[in-house]
């Protein structure tokens, strides 16, 4: 099948619809439904990118026997394929302008990462290495979309999940069979339950106790696999016009709680087991976070773009560019691109192939990066609400614009260098971006993309290597330790 476009992914969501349930009733055909409609064909549009005549040669490449597959499956050997490979994950987070969270490249770089660490898996179970590179090239062939979702349910944090009033809250083994595995429990938080399939990697990490065996999983499954149920969220797509609602309308992805009711997992699909020691270590070992850090940091770089064009177009349009602290908050956002652009190129440059002969972007630049943005991006949305102002709020509705008080709003909602209509187009992506319910489910997404912001920074601690800077600082200790008469001796002798 290689490379789908737009409409064959919508056509394979029709005819196997996940289980989804939003407002107490089941989402029939996703592609319909009111509060999915917009972020199928947002994913539709990706896919169609691959097949645009200009981009064809970006977005995919030629595998002997299947034809052309999407950029973001490539094995990466050297550091061109991975900025080849950057290029592609650009060109669809422009599409967004980084506000798809969830593309299908961010879990297929997880998933070629796996596959190419297949020994990893097979030392829990040989069969297991074979399945990992069998899925991965099952997906690519037939460019599937997944989602995921890595943590348990909320309910207490302070127990072990085996300690819960059911040790089935969190997602465990049930039993073995013939067949395969039986699993049950749940997982938050899965981003765009309207994928293929969903892809079930180790969660948190685990305390290595034989009571907690059961929560070791690797596995994948069709996301209509009976007994998978998904539980959305309340909608962001309010089902207003894409004028009134730009980002809303278009990128709502859905984040849901992912319920397994007695689930059978056949055997081809299950990657690790009962081995808290692998689970532990899988993305860490594989390289999978990096690769997948290296997708985000290009979404980021597209968000903070878009964040720095809107927020120019909006001090244009209001005549307040001249001001110095108008320009002192440009350039925070300039800063910030900038600070993202070195980093992923920093971490393209210090590359290394890994021990599955993987070239596996940089380790030091990435882990900055993922704990570098959560810390700015409510900066970035507060900046953006400083340069609108009022104008965030005083934004009419596409119905206004053509009601009794269009003649109103024509004159009194003009800007300097913007009619009234251009002015409120621009000011409703600003306020989608910042002050909507949409914009304030990114604010707080992005504060936890990659987890607790508290135990990411002590990760980077822990793992960034500061022995040789200590040495140095102890070499300089050393020579200021020597007598000052010696060293003034020393050089009177020269």
């Amino acid at each position: 099948m290689a490379a789908r476009t737009g409409k064959e992914f919508l056509e394979g969501l029709r005819r196997r619809p996940p289980t989804i349930y939003l407002n107490g009733e089941r989402v029939k055909d996703p592609t319909t439904h009111p509060a999915t409609a917009g972020i199928a064909r947002s994913i539709a549009e990706l896919y169609d990118l691959q097949h645009r005549r200009d981009l064809v040669d970006v977005m995919t490449y030629e595998v002997e026997g299947v034809g052309r597959v999407g950029t973001s499956f490539l094995e990466t050997r050297t550091k061109e394929d991975l900025r080849r490979r950057s290029r592609m994950h650009k060109v669809w987070a422009d599409h967004s302008l980084g506000f798809i969270g969830r593309s299908p490249d961010y879990l297929n770089v997880n998933l070629m990462a796996a596959a190419r660490a297949a020994d990893y898996f097979a030392q829990n179970d040989p069969r297991f290495g074979e399945n990992v590179k069998n899925y991965y090239r099952y997906v690519r062939d037939n460019d599937l979309c997944l989602t995921h979702a890595l943590t348990n349910p909320q309910v207490n944090r302070s127990v072990r999940a085996d300690q819960l009033p059911d040790p089935y809250i969190a997602l465990g083994l049930v039993q073995e069979t013939e067949e395969g595995i039986v699993v049950r429990g749940a997982r938050m938080l899965a981003t765009l339950p309207i994928a293929d399939e969903i892809l079930i990697f180790p969660s948190t990490v685990l305390k290595e106790q034989e009571e907690l065996t059961r929560y070791a999983l690797a596995f994948a499954v069709p996301c209509d696999t009976p007994g998978l149920s998904f539980v959305g969220r309340e909608p962001l797509d309010l089902g207003r016009s894409h004028r009134d609602h730009p980002l809303g309308s278009r990128f709502d992805e859905m984040d849901a709680l992912v319920v397994f009711d007695d689930v059978l997992v056949p055997w081809d699909r299950v990657f690790l087991m009962n081995d808290v020691r692998l689970a532990n270590r899988a993305y860490q070992e594989t390289g999978a976070v990096l690769h997948m850090a290296h997708q985000v940091v290009n979404v980021k770089i597209a968000k903070t773009e878009a964040f720095l064009g809107v927020a120019k177009k909006v001090v244009d349009a209001i005549g307040s560019d001249q001001f110095q602290h108008v320009q002192q908050k440009m350039a925070e956002l300039i800063i910030v691109l900038e600070v993202l652009k070195a980093l992923r190129t920093q971490a393209e440059e210090t590359a290394e192939l890994d021990r599955w002969g993987t070239m596996t972007p940089g380790k030091d630049a990435l882990n900055a990066a993922r704990n570098y943005f959560p810390q700015v991006y409510p900066r970035m949305v507060e900046v953006l609400q400083l340069l609108s102002a009022s104008g965030l709020i005083m934004i009419p509705t596409e119905a206004d614009q053509s009601g009794p008080m269009a003649d109103a709003i024509d004159r009194f909602l003009q800007a300097s260098n913007a009619t009234a209509q251009e002015r409120i187009q621009l000011f409703r992506l600003a306020w989608d971006m910042t002050i909507s319910s949409f914009g304030g489910r990114q604010n707080l997404y992005e504060k936890f993309f990659f987890g607790d912001p508290v135990r990411t920074q002590g990760a980077l601690y822990q793992g960034y290597d500061l022995a040789p800077l200590v040495k140095r600082v102890d070499a300089f200790l050393e020579r200021a330790a020597e007598p000052r008469e010696e060293l003034m001796a020393a050089g009177a002798a020269d």
